[in-house]
């Protein structure tokens, strides 16, 4: 896993999230067993009380069961994982809001670029090609 983690931010947090994000995404089934600290600290190249900090938040969220002779495990909780993939996509989409408002792009126009990216709407200019072409 990539971490790429800001040295102008405390490092526990970003852990945090970037695990919930990753639990909240699947790629940590639930019920399955979760790494252990060792492995998660050695992997993002930090130290284990880091890593444990991190770790402790994700249980006192739910998210992480800590069974004394299983090791750690993703929750079952499907509305909790729903819950915290609904918080992050709302942090998300916010966040790029706030860049877009920057630039002077609305939130209207934010929505019609990203429909168009996918290929939902035709792009304005396309509807007014098709009109001329008639």
């Amino acid at each position: 896993m990539e971490w790429n983690l800001d040295d102008g931010r405390p490092i526990w947090p970003q852990i945090k999230e970037r695990l919930m994000a990753e639990i909240a995404a699947g790629r940590f089934p639930m019920g399955e067993p979760f790494p252990t600290v060792r492995e998660l600290a050695e992997d993002a190249k930090v130290n284990r009380n880091t890593m444990q900090r991190a770790l402790s938040e994700l249980e006192a969220e739910g998210l992480v069961i800590t069974n004394r002779t299983a090791g750690r495990t993703v929750t079952t909780d499907r509305d909790l994982i729903r819950s915290v993939r609904g918080r992050i996509a709302k942090e998300k989409i916010e966040t790029l809001v706030a860049e877009m408002e920057s630039l002077g792009i609305s939130a209207a126009e934010v929505i019609g670029i990203i429909s168009r990216m996918k290929g939902e709407v035709p792009a304005a200019d396309d509807k007014e090609k098709g009109e001329s072409d008639r």
